[in-house]
């Protein structure tokens, strides 16, 4: 009659089990005692924002710290590519003498492919007749042919002749430049030796007359210092006499009473002159060491009887103590009696009334069922 089997809205079970969730998550956030927070938690707050404050600081000093790396290490750098930049500027222009010192144009290997003479430094099609380039093929050169062998030996001879006067000529030249540089050299070394002995010669002239007048200064120094020595021997002499003379006929040894007397009082003396005490003064000591003397027995005498009347009362005050410690001993022991009986009865009611709580009363323990059905929901 009844359709039971009607599928379930998919939204609403949706709905249902994020309800089902967001209550277990908030039972796990109420329930777990070690991350429950009630209230707000002020001390945490002031923590969070110290420390971030201090991050903040931190962060703050390391980007300045790295500012002042990278502005540093701008620097070095700009120095390293100004030296750079220097290095490579002085090999160049090294470089370029170099070049114009030992390599010129016409000294490599190739020059001939690019020289711009070399139609006027080329050789004709056919130089004599033994030229290699006259082959079959260039047409130059036929069987019998010999048309210019007198000039070309003369040529040759002249130009064995031209070479030999100018390896003479080079020789000579080089000979000439290698005793002109040993001349310059030799004037050179002749110079600087000059020099070295000049020099040589002041320092000496200079070191004598520094010795001569450390020489002269030193003596006047010794000088100064003896007649300072003699003076100070005669003004010490002088000032032994006149102690001598002051001691001889001053208060001190003669030892005058009248001038330990200080100007402040004649109660008062002066330490470094007086002499010792009067007879008179000795006499008054020891009236007064007299007097205390028999100051000091009555004292002593009225002690020993306070001392013997302490002892009376404390013998007294323990012979009362001992009777009264008596008499609370047995009111003690009445009232341990008194409590005994008392403890008895209270022990045989309160056995009574456990046997009538455990067999009438709980008679219906919980189970742990009872005790699983609180703190099961957070609302």
């Amino acid at each position: 009659m009844y359709k039971l089997d009607l599928p379930v809205d998919k939204k609403e079970f949706e709905a249902i089990e994020a309800r089902r969730q967001r209550e277990l998550q908030r039972q796990s956030r109420i329930f777990n005692a070690k991350v429950r927070t009630i209230g707000v938690d002020l001390q945490a707050i002031q923590e969070q924002e110290r420390t971030r404050r201090m991050q903040e600081e931190m962060e703050r000093r390391r980007h300045e710290a790295f500012a002042e790396d990278m502005i540093r290490n701008d620097k070095i750098a700009e120095l390293l590519e100004r030296r750079q930049q220097a290095d490579i500027r002085r090999l160049n222009k090294a470089l370029n003498e170099y070049r114009n010192m030992h390599q010129q144009p016409n000294t490599r290997k190739e020059f001939d492919l690019y020289d711009p003479d070399y139609l006027k430094k080329d050789k004709p099609a056919r130089v004599s007749d033994d030229d290699p380039r006259c082959t079959l093929s260039s047409l130059q050169k036929f069987e019998g042919e010999d048309l210019n062998s007198p000039a070309r030996k003369k040529l040759q001879q002249e130009q064995l002749r031209e070479w030999a006067k100018q390896q003479a000529e080079e020789k000579r030249k080089a000979e000439e430049r290698k005793k002109q540089a040993d001349r310059l050299y030799d004037l050179k070394q002749m110079e600087l030796d000059q020099r070295a002995l000049q020099l040589q010669k002041a320092e000496e002239e200079c070191r004598k007359a520094i010795k001569h007048a450390e020489a002269n200064y030193n003596k006047a120094l010794a000088d100064e210092a003896a007649r300072q020595r003699e003076l100070d021997q005669r003004r010490e002499e002088d000032d032994k006499l006149t102690e001598i003379a002051n001691n001889v006929h001053g208060h001190f040894l003669t030892e005058n009473p009248n001038m330990a007397t200080s100007a402040f009082g004649p109660h008062r003396v002066i330490p470094d002159r007086w002499k010792g005490m009067t007879p008179e003064q000795m006499e008054e000591i020891r009236k007064q060491q007299r007097l205390q003397e028999e100051e000091r027995k009555r004292r002593e005498d009225e002690q020993k009887r306070e001392e013997e009347e302490w002892a009376r009362q404390a013998e007294a005050a323990a012979r009362a103590g001992m009777i009264l410690e008596r008499e609370q001993n047995r009111k003690m022991r009445g009232q341990n009696r008194n409590f005994a009986e008392d403890n008895l009865k209270l022990a045989l009611e309160q056995k009574a009334h456990q046997e009538f709580l455990d067999k009438q009363v709980y008679i219906n323990p919980p189970t742990a069922a009872y005790f699983q059905q609180w703190n099961t929901i957070t609302r």
